[in-house]
């Protein structure tokens, strides 16, 4: 018994990293297949000319639906767990990319590779994810987390090229069905089969320790140092009433909306924009690439970063990144180079990408418990509705103004509101991260 008891101490160390590493693998694949999107935005602008809004607009329907689904999708996960709900989005999303191929009119976008991509993916997303992945880590959940996410700049230095070229090659249509063929192979046996809801599915519990009630030894005797500010506010049974009582909850749902908003609407828009001004297509997927691929420097560092420094200073750098993301390309518009190109990707792919980190650790520090589940699902409808909203949003101005000027001003100006809320949010007055625990 003793020896049994040994081994499932030591597992959660062992199987928190599992989790990890199937979340890399999940969001490397899942969450560049949305992305790709702006790599589709030329070819199908060119094959059927509609104007920018409406194509934009595919990817914020699928982001509105699937927002409105997310409380759903949070209770779901709450009860199912992510070895169930992913393999189901993956196979919504793959199903969802060959029906695309036989679309011939807006709305046929808009339910396939809106509302079936973007929204299967939410599944595979850092919104998915953020459901039960800092159930695993209190210490390191920030490190863990970040490294977690660093699978999309993987996924996307591999995925964007590839996928470029079958574009030029074969086909927009093509490389949709050879993508969503690698989607639910590789995703959905992956994550049914290994994946875990939280460490007390296995009688475990956070950070490689052992479950509650069976410590002994140096374990049991070691001062627990947890970086408690407000202990009425940790000792409190969240549910989804109470939560939405709080000027927390809206400070941070106004912070995930605006923050997402800015993200979202480079993201859709910058494939288009950097071939408008000049740079080649090659050159600008390699670009969408390169901000994966430096995200993972972001995802991880200002992860780590906001274990130590705290989450309101980390969530300021990224979004300062992304504020000279959108100044970075609005010099592009006057003066094309590739070296400005590559300070824009920097700064996205350094800074911004490391929103994503505290992004999912924050909502896990304030409303942690057993309804976490459909309270971050709730605050997620802002999330979503920020990234529905930025893109559309968007390719609106381009269509009424002929160009990309004002919307990046709103763009840079929902950076600074996203800042200014989530110091309001303030979650070091609930919980000191680890670096700043006494």
């Amino acid at each position: 018994m003793s020896e049994a008891r040994g081994a499932a101490s030591r597992l959660p160390f062992f199987y928190g990293w599992v989790v990890v590493a199937i979340a890399f693998v999940t969001m490397g694949i899942g969450v560049n297949t949305r992305t790709a999107f702006s790599l589709l935005f030329p070819p199908i602008l060119d094959e059927f000319g509609w104007n920018r809004g409406t194509i934009a607009a595919t990817f914020s329907v699928g982001f509105i639906v699937s927002t409105l689904a997310t409380p759903l999708i949070g209770r779901m996960m709450d009860r199912h767990g992510p070895r169930i709900l992913i393999p189901i989005g993956a196979i919504l999303t793959g199903c969802g990319l060959m029906a695309a191929t036989f679309a011939s009119l807006p709305w046929h976008f808009f339910m396939t590779l809106g509302v079936m991509v973007v929204g299967g993916t939410i599944f595979m997303s850092y919104m998915g994810h953020t459901m039960f992945l800092p159930h695993w880590f209190d210490r390191r959940r920030g490190l863990a987390v970040g490294l977690a996410f660093s699978g999309v700049g993987v996924g996307s230095i591999i995925m964007f090229p590839w996928m470029q070229f079958a574009i030029d090659t074969i086909g927009w249509r093509q490389s949709l069905w050879i993508t969503a063929t690698v989607l639910i192979a590789v995703l959905v046996p992956l994550n049914f089969f290994f994946q875990r809801h939280r460490p007390a599915d296995l009688g475990l519990s956070p950070d490689g320790g052992p479950a509650e009630g069976e410590s002994d030894g140096a374990a049991a005797k070691a001062p627990k140092r947890d970086g408690i500010v407000d202990k009425a506010w940790t000792e409190t049974v969240w549910t989804l009433r109470l939560a939405i009582r709080t000027a927390r909850f809206w400070w941070l749902m106004l912070a995930f909306f605006t923050g997402l908003h800015a993200w979202y609407a480079v993201q859709v828009h910058q494939t288009k924009y950097l071939i408008d001004v000049g740079i080649s297509a090659e050159a600008a997927a390699f670009a969408l690439g390169l901000v994966g691929l430096t995200g993972i420097g972001g995802q991880i560092g200002i992860g780590h970063l906001s274990d130590r420094i705290g989450r309101e200073w980390a969530w300021s750098l990224a979004l300062s990144g992304f504020l000279l993301t959108y100044v970075c390309l609005m010099v592009l518009g006057q003066w094309p180079s590739l070296w400005l190109m590559y300070v824009m990707v920097g700064s996205q792919g350094f800074l911004g990408y490391g929103l994503a980190s505290v992004y999912a650790s924050v909502p896990a520090e304030l409303f942690a418990g057993r309804n976490y589940g459909v309270i971050f699902g709730v605050l997620g409808i802002g999330s979503g509705f920020g990234a529905a909203f930025g893109p559309w949003a968007t390719g609106f101005l381009f269509d009424i103004q002929g160009g990309y000027g004002q919307a990046f001003i709103v763009a840079i100006a929902m950076c600074a509101i996203s800042i200014f809320a989530m110091w309001r949010a303030a979650p070091r007055h609930v919980r000191l991260v680890a670096g700043r625990r006494g």
